[in-house]
């Protein structure tokens, strides 16, 4: 029998990959879209065709289980939140609504409709925030050091709640940064790619970013939901750490996106206090370090250990950090083009 999934955030990053994915794999797939004038589906576009879009909202219960209803879903994955960390600061009640409060809502619609459905949360490596441990195990203590880690950590619990209260088979995946050509602006990995591409075309553009020695453990999107997609396969739910067990600085990405491009740049030595790095050619900043892009509270080293992943599930990534770099240089520069 052909299986059904819905998808909330299926036009972002995440959902979009993840469609495609179950496409592939002969799914019914229906995305769970939030009610809004304006509709950003730049990201699914090639497939809208295939996909069935319903209206909604994480903070409307009724409209969650309308949708469930209508879709007559086997799987539910949860991947719509209010994302962006540093926006966390700002809307920190928002962002404790829609990616806290808004797991819940899911949750009890599941357990309203169909408790048989499996359910997927995307939880996050800033639940670990100020680390106890280096690597990250499914088993290290959480310490969230921003409102976004905060909430993601409460829909991370209540998955386990709802999982060991009532029996349905839901799974956490806690997820270290996972990036793409598909990633929002606002992100530092995209600000980067975009700024770099700018550059490239020769613009007079500036990167400004925050702390460039700040540290993470960054993967390849399209790999991550092949994970998330295992999780619901097993025959029974569980919680599981996905990374790429590697950790690079801010600094080592900006300094390979300049590499993928052929722009040759160097630190800046003299002249302008906060330009960091100059190209070479012309000696023009090309850089500039911003504190109000500093968070308030920083996280430590975030890096994750998959053995869990790969032993019950066979998961691995595939796509390393250098060609994940250039992938997002190079389809930037085509957007700039």
């Amino acid at each position: 029998m052909q299986k059904t999934a819905l998808i909330t955030g299926i036009t972002g990053q995440d959902g979009s990959y993840l469609a495609e994915f179950l496409l592939d794999k002969g799914y019914n797939v229906f995305g769970f879209e939030r009610r809004a004038s304006i509709k950003r589906r730049d990201n699914i576009e090639g497939i809208l065709d295939k996909i069935h879009i319903v209206s909604g909202d994480l903070l409307d219960y009724h409209s969650l289980v309308q949708s469930i209803q209508e879709a007559r879903c086997d799987e539910v994955y949860n991947l719509a939140s209010q994302s962006f960390v540093g926006e966390s600061w700002r809307q920190p009640s928002y962002t404790g609504q829609v990616t806290g409060l808004g797991v819940t809502n899911i949750l009890e619609a599941i357990r309203t409709v169909n408790p048989g459905i499996k359910f997927y949360q995307a939880s996050s490596s800033e639940m670990f925030g100020k680390v106890c441990e280096v690597p990250q195990t499914e088993s290290t203590p959480f310490y969230p050091r921003s409102p976004y880690g905060v909430a993601k950590l409460y829909g991370h619990w209540m998955t386990v709640n709802y999982r060991e209260s009532y029996g349905i088979f839901t799974c956490s995946g806690i997820l270290f940064n996972h990036e793409s050509p598909r990633r929002g602006l606002e992100f530092v990995t995209r600000k980067i790619s975009y700024g770099v591409a700018q550059i490239w075309a020769g613009y007079p553009y500036v990167l400004e970013l925050g702390n460039l020695d700040a540290k993470r453990d960054w993967g390849y999107a399209a790999d991550y939901v092949k994970a998330m997609w295992l999780m619901l396969q097993q025959d029974e739910p569980d919680d599981y750490v996905i990374a790429t067990g590697k950790s690079h600085s801010v600094r080592e990405f900006l300094e390979t996106a300049f590499e993928a491009a052929s722009i040759a740049v160097e630190r800046n030595a003299e002249g302008d206090a906060d330009g960091e790095y100059v190209k070479k050619e012309t000696g023009r900043v090309v850089v500039k370090v911003n504190p109000s892009y500093f968070r308030p509270a920083e996280v430590d080293r975030l890096v994750g250990d998959t053995t869990k992943a790969q032993k019950k599930l066979g998961w691995r990534p595939e796509v390393s950090f250098e060609k994940l770099v250039e992938t997002m240089v190079r389809e930037d520069i085509k957007k700039v083009k």
